[in-house]
């Protein structure tokens, strides 16, 4: 078993030390979604005129972003060997409390915004606590006890009634624009680089990908497990609630039931990033770009009117894929 483990210690030392060809930086999945990409932007322009304008792709960007703030944090989770499938309901109570917060309570637009924050970020708190204090619980069924729980609660604060009443200048996180350029795309460009960065450039981000190959070793490693997982999973609710604020603006209202399956798209956009399932292994990059292939394919087939079964459909297909490759990929290496 040592020597296993020993062999498998120097193999990594080997790769990581090898140096980088040609053949090699190309053969990144990074590349391959680049082309997956460009096959979208083809694929939607031959199927609608009204597709491949600047116009049209800039605007297309507030349709979709909002649900990414949660793919970085979800990307950290899956690294860790983890899951939240609570984020989606995390995103419906952190509105509804907004909302109430504003409609109910009389609290000014600013302060409902950081209620909405606090909200969500208590949530990914509390699902941290959860799967850290009872690490003998699977991170699903732990996420999805608090995804019937969170949805559950904002039903029992606003029923199956809209809240919404927002003042005219909240409009803006969802349709505003900054010298031409729409402002959750701004947000969404600052936001990837503080996770890519925190990700790849920092102690924690080593922690992170530490705890993906093995929690115990890393454990007597001197990392604390339990606080990085806590964190992480702040983060996602945190991150939640952006996208409630953002989602909540661009609709004009909320409802208990929005960002419904968001956590599927999520999960979707991660893994088809490169984001490894079994933990330990990703990069940020590929997550941007897979978020903006989704979106674009679902931007684009809602173009021409395609049944939302059938985006269903294609997004399992590229799961599938992105799930599917790497393991032939690692078989022929064998």
């Amino acid at each position: 078993m040592t020597s296993k483990i020993e062999e498998s210690y120097v193999h990594r030392r080997l790769e990581a030390h090898r140096p980088l060809t040609a053949k090699h930086v190309f053969l990144q999945w990074e590349w391959l979604l680049v082309l997956i990409f460009v096959g979208v932007l083809v694929m939607n322009t031959m199927l609608s005129p009204y597709f491949l304008n600047i116009t049209s792709l800039r605007d297309a960007t507030m349709v979709f972003l909002d649900k990414s703030f949660i793919v970085f944090p979800m990307a950290f989770i899956m690294i860790m060997k983890e899951i939240d499938i609570s984020v989606g309901s995390t995103v419906a109570l952190s509105s509804v409390g907004m909302a109430t917060a504003y409609n109910v309570f009389g609290l000014p637009m600013e302060a409902a915004i950081v209620v909405c924050l606090v909200v969500g970020a208590l949530c990914g708190l509390f699902n941290g606590f959860l799967i850290t204090k009872f690490p003998e619980l699977s991170a699903v069924i732990v996420t999805l006890a608090t995804m019937i729980l969170y949805r559950g609660i904002a039903y029992i604060i606003l029923e199956d009634q809209a809240s919404g009443n927002f003042p005219e200048w909240f409009g803006f996180f969802g349709w505003g624009y900054v010298y031409g350029v729409p402002f959750i795309l701004i947000v969404f460009v600052g936001i990837a680089i503080a996770f890519g960065l925190l990700l790849h450039k920092t102690t924690f981000g080593r922690k992170v990908f530490a705890i993906g190959h093995n929690d115990v070793t890393s454990k007597f490693s001197g990392v604390n497990v339990k606080k990085t997982k806590l964190i992480v999973y702040t983060l996602a609710g945190l991150m939640a609630a952006v996208t409630a604020v953002f989602l909540a603006s661009r609709m004009g209202s909320t409802r208990p039931n929005i960002a419904n399956a968001y956590e599927l798209d999520v999960i979707a956009m991660a893994a088809l990033g490169g984001i490894s399932t079994a933990g330990g292994k990703g990069r940020l990059i590929g997550t941007v770009i897979a978020i903006f292939i989704v979106g674009y394919l679902q931007y684009g087939l809602g173009l021409i009117n395609i049944p939302s079964q059938t985006l269903m459909i294609v997004i399992g297909a590229l799961l599938l894929f992105a799930v599917v490759v790497p393991k032939i990929k690692d078989l022929r290496k064998s």
